[in-house]
């Protein structure tokens, strides 16, 4: 036995760079932080909301200025990236078993769009869209 063992060299701060899917899950991890930033924000939504009506009016307006509509926009598209990633990754972190056999990935994905469909359709039917 050698005293030496051969250890591979990974780079500590470009590893992902290699393949396809290390970037995709770096992409994925890093959507969270826009996921983070939107909850955030939607807190500091409610504390202007409590705090009366020209605070709330004052954050509406603020919500209207480019810099609000960009940062809406850009957490849109993370936000939208992360929730499919995750729901085409389900069947590979939960899969189903029925018997001896494993529900098909494609059902289990389906699933999950078909809930989200849902609930937005209740979130605007009760937001008054419909």
């Amino acid at each position: 036995m050698s005293r030496k063992p051969y250890v591979r060299e990974v780079p500590k701060t470009t590893w992902y760079f290699r393949q396809g899917r290390y970037m995709r899950y770096m992409g994925r991890e890093v959507t969270c932080i826009f996921v983070g930033a939107y909850a955030l924000f939607l807190l500091v939504a409610i504390k202007r909301l409590s705090e009366g009506r020209a605070a709330y009016e004052a954050f509406l307006e603020g919500l209207s200025s480019p810099a609000g509509i960009l940062f809406q926009v850009v957490t849109l598209i993370f936000v939208l990236y992360h929730a499919t990633s995750w729901f085409n990754l389900t069947p590979k972190a939960m899969p189903v078993q029925r018997g001896e056999q494993f529900l098909p990935g494609g059902v289990i994905v389906g699933a999950h769009y078909a809930g989200w469909v849902v609930v937005s359709l209740v979130v605007l039917f009760l937001a008054g869209v419909f």
